[in-house]
């Protein structure tokens, strides 16, 4: 199972290194030709995208005039728990930025998703979730589909456990009217979203179609919060090419505001009636097609 606060780690060594450099007056240039390093090694490193070994973060730290023991163990504490990435064992199978999705979702205080095409991950049933693998990727083996399952599960782990995260899920109402795998599988879907509502700690909404139009229909997003001097981070999910994190204040800012309106959209209160409704939908939907298969028939 995954390790919890290594990828935090990460974010907070990049963090320190950056309020380091910039105590000491250096621009990354400078910095990159005292380390005779490249200039992208010392942006990957400050941005999060790579590690940095042991020996190079003493360097970095005597440039940055850090030459106290404690503090210095500080930073090289971080670096060794940063490298304990989870999931690991899932880095053939799925993409790098999804992976790094599940890492911030285990340490994050608070995870804020919209989507206005599919039900989020952490709430697909099983079932569910296979026929997208299906739809998605008809070219995966049996086990690989499992596989992609068994990440699935463990990262719904998240929702069964106490304390935080604390979760915010925002839907279009197109998506619980979306057959996905069927009226048996949507069924079984739908109830499950009543079923999550109910518990504490997690909130749905669902922005009904008399919204019309809305910013949340330029694509899917997830805003996580940390505790502690950590910036929050955004991922834009996209469905076709690599998805994209984002720590700058103004687009986490942003997209915060545009959650508030989508939730502003979506009363907490309307959603069991929206459900019941999309329910009473697949089977009148079912009916309607036996019928048409009956007439063909005849």
């Amino acid at each position: 199972m995954a390790i919890p606060g290594a990828v935090v780690q990460r974010q907070q060594l990049r963090t320190e290194l950056k309020k380091a450099r910039a105590k000491s007056r250096l621009t990354q240039l400078q910095v990159a030709e005292r380390m005779d390093w490249s200039p992208s090694k010392l942006i990957r490193i400050e941005s999060g995208q790579v590690g940095i070994s042991t020996n190079d973060l003493r360097a970095l730290l005597r440039e940055y005039g850090i030459t106290d023991q404690e503090q210095a163990e500080y930073f090289l504490g971080l670096a060794r728990a940063s490298r304990k990435m989870p999931y690991r064992e899932y880095r053939g199978l799925l993409a790098k930025p999804y992976l790094d999705l599940l890492s911030y979702e285990i340490s994050a205080s608070i995870v804020r998703a919209f989507q206005p095409l599919l039900i989020p991950g952490l709430l697909q049933t099983e079932e569910y979730a296979r026929a997208l693998s299906h739809a998605f990727t008809p070219d995966l083996s049996a086990d690989q589909v499992d596989r992609m399952i068994e990440i699935r599960q463990q990262r719904q782990e998240l929702l069964e456990s106490e304390g935080p995260p604390e979760f915010f899920f925002v839907i279009d109402e197109a998506v619980i009217h979306r057959w996905i795998g069927g009226p048996g599988v949507m069924r079984g879907q739908l109830n499950r979203l009543k079923e999550m509502a109910a518990r504490p700690g997690i909130t749905i909404q669902v922005v009904p179609f008399s919204a019309g139009a809305h910013s949340g229909l330029q694509g899917p997003f997830v805003l996580l919060e940390f505790d502690g001097d950590i910036d929050h981070i955004l991922y834009q999910e996209q469905y076709a090419g690599e998805s994209v994190f984002s720590d700058a204040p103004e687009a986490t800012a942003a997209y915060l505001e545009r959650f508030w309106e989508l939730e502003r959209m979506a009363p907490p209160e309307d959603l069991p009636s929206l459900i019941d409704r999309a329910i009473e939908g697949l089977s009148d939907r079912a009916d309607t097609t036996r019928l048409e298969e009956v007439g063909v028939a005849t």
